[in-house]
């Protein structure tokens, strides 16, 4: 039965996509068998793993809208047990395609139950909004993944999410649980970051993964390339800190299995 986790935050450029696939990507390498689900129209997660966004014939969209059998949508990226349901610049106009629809909210949750038998894990990389689109993968979800950059700004808005985050456990996911809050774009020189990995950990104290993703240049350089980190320079920081997490998150899973 496969973990279904979202990787939210309205806010932009905290490292979402970047850990939707180097976590899928990490975990797929472990052995696991991985699904994203690329549900941000800017589609980077599809581009970062090498697909080529003019070539895509069925993407979420269509599963989305038009009722496309997902199944026949899922793209096999170039790591053994990953796969993804691509995103297309389509998926912009579905939230308003999607306010007629009866249970709007679980459109994507309906699409996800048609192929989550095959996998272990499903990652939806959401767009930075707390539209429609990032409603349905809360409300799909077992869990939200919450990367949080070390910078200045980093705690604003999260109150924002968290909310949203409790308006769904009540009128539609009662299920739905905080995975965790992640620390990106650490840089243990820069007391700003340090602040805030304090001021985090702080707040929401065991919520805060132990693993922390430093700023790398081959995490930035990847995606240019189309390939998850781990392929493109196993050896590097970023991917040794996403192995690390994806460890961290099986360790967890498996520690909640248990119990």
């Amino acid at each position: 039965m496969a973990k279904i986790i979202a990787l939210a935050n309205q806010k932009g450029g905290v490292g979402k996509t970047t850990t939707a696939i180097n976590l899928a990507a990490s975990l797929a390498v472990l052995e696991k068998k991985v699904l994203i689900i690329d549900a941000d129209a800017q589609a980077n997660a599809t581009s970062g793993l090498g697909f080529d966004l003019r070539e895509i014939e069925t993407s979420i969209y269509e599963c989305m809208v038009n009722d496309a059998d997902p199944a026949k949508a899922l793209l096999k990226c170039d790591i053994d047990n990953l796969y993804i349901l691509p995103s297309h610049i389509d998926l912009v106009g579905a939230e308003i395609e999607m306010l007629n629809m009866t249970d709007r909210e679980k459109v994507l949750s309906k699409v996800i139950s048609k192929v989550k038998d095959q996998f272990d894990y499903v990652l939806i990389d959401c767009c930075p909004s707390l539209g429609l689109i990032t409603v349905n993968a809360l409300t799909a979800a077992d869990s939200v993944l919450i990367p949080v950059q070390c910078e200045y700004f980093a705690l604003e808005g999260l109150g924002k999410l968290l909310n949203t985050i409790k308006i769904i456990q009540k009128r539609l996911n009662p299920e739905l649980e905080i995975e965790g809050f992640l620390l990106t774009m650490y840089d243990s020189r820069q007391n700003l970051s340090n602040q805030v990995m304090e001021e985090v950990q702080h707040h929401f104290q065991d919520m805060v993964f132990k693993t922390l993703i430093t700023r790398n240049v081959r995490l930035s350089e990847a995606p240019s390339h189309g390939k998850a980190v781990v392929m493109y320079d196993a050896s590097s920081k970023g991917a040794q800190n996403y192995l690390n997490l994806a460890q961290e998150l099986l360790d967890k899973h498996s520690r909640e299995n248990a119990g």
